[in-house]
């Protein structure tokens, strides 16, 4: 990805597109909530409508976007197979493969345990990369228990380097060779990368149990890898001597990528993984003649936002500093008074904090993705002025 100078904001351009810049760049102290009086003016380019409902659920409407956590009522959730329907009271986790001590746990067991909280904000790694699909995110408080003293308890034996996290979703897997079966979803991540103090078996989201379409009554919540990873419904947890693959980490939500070696393309295939550097424009709202522009920025952490309109000078936005959670996405703003009458563009890039920038959809790291899947690229939007 490209790398940009943590001073550097503007490097070509006239003096007036300078002061241009830096008065574009007005601060304020918050992006939320809305100022009184302020009218949200829509995108001109909204989204066809959803064909597969049944499978996405709840996108968020950015211009709706007015809270920095986000309802459990308006999160979005996105099911596989079936979305599951399980008694809390019956409910088991398994513990089990390559561990000394196989276990099983229940609701009441994994809420006894030490509690731990983490802010993150989850998007679908397919986010952005289909026509009618730019509302796959959102961002909770999610509660639960460490996962790492589990496994410690459980005793990995040294043969154990895979963690895969099976679902009560289930449904018909169909190969390429024709055979099919009935298949649970599952997920995993290495024995290291589950180990993480970070990781939680999450069965609370904003304070109350998980709603049933986002993981009850148990769901990992890795903090920092995209939605996919965070498998819902759990019902076991095993551990495995080899690298895992199914229809969820070899075949499907596969990255596709040309890169090049010495003039030579080479056409690489990696499983989607961890969260990658993002930001999008949000909404603009109006308060008489005078305009502002919000929007958000995640993935990693973030040093900077930059707002481009039409093909201007990259402006740097505010960056909302009220909340310090790690791995929650940042609200940015930027004022855009009296704005001339017509069509405009609007496009933000994030910088983090090692100087790595969101890509242009010209990056090569972009351009030469030929899936859908974490598809990262600049975001632009379209608005009408009056």
């Amino acid at each position: 990805m490209q790398k940009i100078p943590r001073r550097e904001f503007i490097t070509k351009g006239s003096a007036a597109l300078t002061g241009l810049a830096a008065f574009f760049a007005t601060r304020h102290a918050y992006a939320f909530p809305s100022r009184p009086g302020e009218e949200v003016v829509k995108w001109l380019d909204q989204l066809p409508p959803n064909p597969v409902p049944e499978v996405i659920k709840n996108q968020l409407v950015w211009e709706d976007l007015d809270s920095w956590v986000t309802p459990n009522d308006k999160f979005f959730s996105i099911a596989h197979f079936n979305r599951p329907v399980i008694d809390a009271s019956t409910w088991k986790l398994e513990i089990g493969g390559l561990v000394k001590k196989p276990t099983t746990l229940t609701l009441a067991d994994i809420k006894s345990r030490p509690r731990q909280e983490v802010t993150f904000t989850v998007e679908c790694s397919g986010n952005t990369g289909l026509p009618f699909f730019n509302g796959g995110i959102g961002n909770a408080r999610w509660s639960g228990t460490p996962l790492a003293p589990i496994l410690e308890e459980a005793e990995v034996l040294d043969s154990g380097i895979e963690v895969v996290f099976w679902g009560a979703d289930e449904g018909e897997i169909k190969r390429a060779d024709d055979v099919k079966f009935k298949q649970n979803f599952a997920r995993s991540m290495s024995l290291a990368e589950a180990m993480d103090p970070k990781n939680i078996l999450c069965y609370e989201m904003n304070g109350t149990p998980l709603p049933p379409d986002n993981g009850f009554p148990l769901r990992l919540i890795a903090p920092g890898w995209y939605g996919i990873a965070n498998a819902k419904w759990l019902k076991r947890i095993d551990v495995r001597g080899q690298r895992f693959e199914n229809q969820f980490m070899g075949r499907d939500y596969v990255t596709l990528r040309e890169e090049d070696h010495n003039g030579e393309t080479m056409w690489v295939e990696t499983s989607v993984g961890r969260a990658r550097l993002k930001s999008a424009p949000a909404r603009v709202t109006r308060t008489g003649n005078d305009y502002r522009i919000v929007g958000a920025a995640w993935g990693a952490p973030i040093d900077r936002v930059e707002v481009k309109i039409d093909d201007g000078p990259w402006i740097p936005a505010t960056i909302d500093e009220a909340d310090k959670a790690e791995f929650a996405w940042k609200m940015w703003s930027i004022d855009w008074p009296k704005p001339a009458a017509g069509e405009h563009t609007v496009t933000s890039r994030a910088i983090d904090t090692s100087g790595n920038a969101q890509p242009a959809m010209s990056d090569p790291w972009i351009a030469k993705k030929h899936t859908y899947w974490e598809s990262n690229g600049q975001v632009t939007r379209r608005i009408q002025i009056p």
